[in-house]
C-alpha cells in the first residue's frame, strides 16, 4: 500500500510514503481525508493507523462509497458483497412499488395516446422506405431474469443480422434512412409503452439487453446479473449519465450506475432521469 497525493502542477500523483508513514503524513500535511482504494483487504492493512487517524478527527472513506458520493454510480472492481449487504439503500417499500407502477401505467397510457399520431406517420414511412415489418420484436432479459419480447419500430434492415447478435456502432450501415432518423429522436422506442403497459417494463430503469449478451457479461463482470434485481426501463441512471454502451467495457460503465439507481431509487431520482431524458431527446445526443 503508497499513499500518493495530486500536485497541482503536476499530471500524476506523487508517491509520498507507504501506510507505515500514514500518521506522521497527515499530521504534517494537515490531511483532513484519507481515501482507501484496495483491490485486496487480506494481509498488511493498516487498521491501527487508520483506526488512529480516525479518532483524531480524520475521516476515513472506502473507495467504493466515496465514488458513489461523487460520481453518482458504484466503483464494480472494487466492491465487495458485504458493502451491497450492510450499506443503507436498497429500500423500495410496497407503497412506492404501487405508486411506480400507478405511475408506468397512467404515463403509458397517455403516451401511446398523445404520440399515436407520431406512431401512424412513422409506419408509413417505414412500410415506405424498405421491405420488411413495421415492429421489431426482439427477446430481452427482464426483472428476475424473465424473457420478455421487447418492442420497437424497425430502424434497421431485416437482414441486419443474419450472422448473429452484434452491438450496434456509430454509422451502422444496417440502419435504414428512417431509421436513422428515429433512432436519433429516440422515436423508435414508442412502441416499449406498450411492454411498460404490459408490466415487463418501466419507465425508469436499467436498459433490458438481450440474452446473448447478458450469458456473456455475467460471466465477465461481475455483479452484472444483480441488475436485474428491477424491471429495465425506456431510459434510466445510467442512460443520461454515460454514452451509449456498444462494448464489454462500456456495460461494465453503465453497470455502475445501474447499480447506484438499483441502490437510491426513489421518485425524486426517476423524475431527475426524465428531465435530463428530454433534454438529452431534445437535443438529440447518444443515439445509433
Amino acid at each position: 500500500m503508497r499513499i500518493e497525493t495530486k500536485l497541482d502542477n503536476e499530471s500524476k500523483p506523487a508517491v509520498l510514503g507507504d501506510y507505515s508513514q500514514i500518521i506522521h503524513i497527515c499530521q504534517n500535511r494537515n490531511v483532513d481525508r484519507i481515501i482507501v482504494a484496495l483491490d485486496e483487504r487480506r494481509g498488511k492493512f493498516p487498521l491501527e493507523q487508520l483506526l488512529y487517524c480516525r479518532l483524531k478527527g480524520i475521516h476515513v472513506d472506502d473507495w467504493v462509497a466515496f465514488t458513489e458520493q461523487l460520481a453518482g454510480k458504484l466503483s464494480v472492481e472494487n466492491l465487495h458483497p458485504s458493502f451491497l449487504i450492510f450499506s443503507d439503500g436498497f429500500n423500495r417499500s410496497d407503497i412506492f412499488k404501487r405508486l411506480k407502477r400507478c405511475v408506468d401505467i397512467i404515463g403509458s397510457l397517455l403516451g401511446l395516446a398523445f404520440s399515436a399520431p407520431v406512431s401512424l406517420i412513422i409506419s408509413i414511412v417505414i412500410k415506405l422506405d424498405s421491405t420488411g415489418p413495421i415492429l421489431y420484436s426482439q427477446e430481452r432479459v427482464g426483472e428476475d431474469g424473465k424473457i420478455f419480447n421487447l418492442l420497437k419500430f424497425r430502424s434497421m434492415r431485416i437482414d441486419a443480422e443474419e450472422n448473429g447478435p452484434v452491438w450496434a456502432k456509430v454509422d451502422d450501415n444496417r440502419v435504414t434512412r428512417i431509421g436513422y432518423v428515429i433512432r436519433k429522436l429516440r422515436l423508435d422506442e414508442i412502441p416499449q409503452m406498450i411492454n411498460v403497459l404490459k408490466g415487463d417494463m418501466s419507465f425508469i430503469g436499467p436498459r433490458p439487453e438481450r440474452p446473448f449478451f447478458v450469458d456473456l457479461l455475467r460471466k465477465e463482470i461481475p455483479f452484472y446479473i444483480e441488475r436485474h434485481v428491477v424491471k429495465p426501463g425506456i431510459t434510466g441512471w445510467a442512460q443520461i449519465c454515460y454514452r451509449y454502451g456498444a462494448s464489454k467495457e462500456d456495460s461494465l460503465e453503465k453497470l455502475k450506475y445501474d447499480l447506484y439507481y438499483i441502490k437510491h431509487m426513489s421518485l425524486f431520482l426517476d423524475l431527475v432521469i426524465i428531465f435530463e431524458t428530454i433534454k438529452i431527446v431534445l437535443l438529440g445526443r447518444g443515439a445509433r
